[in-house]
């Protein structure tokens, strides 16, 4: 019928439009029942990305092999899972916004400051992971869609938002003396939490430009698989990191090959990264695309029957050494250590490994006087051009 009412056009353009009924009829008529062409004459237009991943269905046709919504539920764009039996005190956090590339929105990030609000006062947890659940993709930065849409005057505290997530995944807060944390108590203010003192690991299995590797460079530890792509792009874009790189990445690979990567917006993949220092493993990628994750869990299968204190104070005591002059970094290693010995309840989480016989974070460290801080030495790693 639809065909008919075409070819009732008159002139040149009705004939060509009759032409185009025949064809999207017999293309339908090959596939199988229930199914059309999207923007066909047979059936109502399909969403453009839906159309870019597959074939959609008709009302009442079959399902099909390949076609994906463009739409996810808000409240699955991060999914935390707590790992039992054998993996129990492990906790991975699974980006899931494959629409957007897996790309930091406002929603993203509230969900993401919420888990580690939850995550840093847990006295269960033993090791996080950072992962995608989106095969290909870790984390392509800020959602720029989003963005363009926002006033001016939101722009400036979502970037702060981003950043302030971030910070809070890396940073280990300084340890108080008794007197500080007397007077603190005096003074009715609160004590805050160490942010996330465990041990996290980074899992990349696929794309992790700007914030994405930002979020990356905020965990103790980095994995990828050969297949991923790393780096700080925003230069192309004309602003620069402002989730923390221009300060962490020359922390972890030197200052002069920070700034050639970030000058040049130049992209790693994995076995570029691992020559430079940027990650610490990588791996060939294997079918389900998860080889990364996999070697992260092997890894943080090896931290849980490590005394769990000895772990949030020796992460403390690297986190705040590598801020200082080496002299300072071994007074603040020694208040640690001190620490570690002198109170009770620690020895006995250390000696069982149980986080519930434990304080779940160092304090009462005496205060180490003459602090100079001065930055880690550049390494002396080439970047292969």
């Amino acid at each position: 019928m639809a065909a008919a009412a075409v070819v009732a056009v008159p002139g040149t353009l009705g004939t060509l439009q009759a032409g185009r009924a025949r064809l999207v009829a017999a293309c339908c008529a090959r596939l199988r029942p229930g199914w059309r062409l999207p923007g066909s004459l047979m059936g109502p237009r399909v969403a453009p990305a839906i159309w870019a991943r597959g074939w959609a269905p008709a009302v009442g046709g079959s399902a099909p092999r390949r076609g994906y919504s463009s739409e996810v539920k808000t409240e699955d764009e991060l999914r935390v899972r707590y790992l039992e039996e054998e993996n129990r005190g492990i906790v991975v956090l699974g980006i899931n916004r494959a629409y957007a590339k897996n790309s930091f929105s406002k929603n993203l990030i509230k969900m993401l400051s919420k888990a580690v609000d939850a995550l840093k006062s847990d006295k269960k947890v033993r090791t996080i992971i950072v992962r995608s659940e989106v095969p290909g993709i870790f984390c392509a930065g800020a959602d720029l869609k989003e963005r363009v849409k926002m006033n001016p005057s939101e722009v400036g505290p979502f970037v702060s938002k981003i950043r302030a997530v971030i910070n809070e995944i890396a940073t280990t807060k300084k340890c108080q003396s008794r007197k500080d944390t007397t007077d603190s108590r005096n003074k009715n203010e609160s004590r805050h939490t160490p942010n996330l003192p465990v041990p996290t690991i980074a899992a990349i299995d696929g794309l992790a430009l700007g914030g994405g590797l930002e979020l990356a460079l905020a965990c103790d530890i980095r994995v990828a698989a050969s297949s991923a792509k790393m780096g700080l792009v925003e230069t192309k874009l004309a602003i620069i990191p402002g989730g923390g790189g221009t300060q962490r990445l020359p922390r972890a690979i030197g200052m002069s090959l920070a700034k050639e990567l970030i000058f040049s917006a130049r992209v790693l993949d994995g076995q570029e990264a691992k020559a430079v220092g940027l990650i610490s493993h990588v791996l060939e990628q294997n079918q389900e695309g998860d080889a990364a994750y996999r070697k992260a869990l092997d890894l943080a299968r090896e931290f849980l029957p490590q005394g769990p204190v000895a772990m949030r104070v020796a992460k403390l005591a690297i986190n705040q050494g590598m801020e200082v002059d080496l002299v300072t970094g071994l007074a603040i290693e020694e208040a640690c250590y001190a620490q570690m010995n002198s109170e009770g309840s620690v020895r006995a989480g250390r000696l069982t490994g149980r986080i519930e016989d434990a304080e779940d974070s160092p304090r009462h460290v005496p205060p180490v006087v003459g602090a100079s801080p001065r930055g880690p030495r550049p390494r002396s790693t080439s970047l292969g051009t």
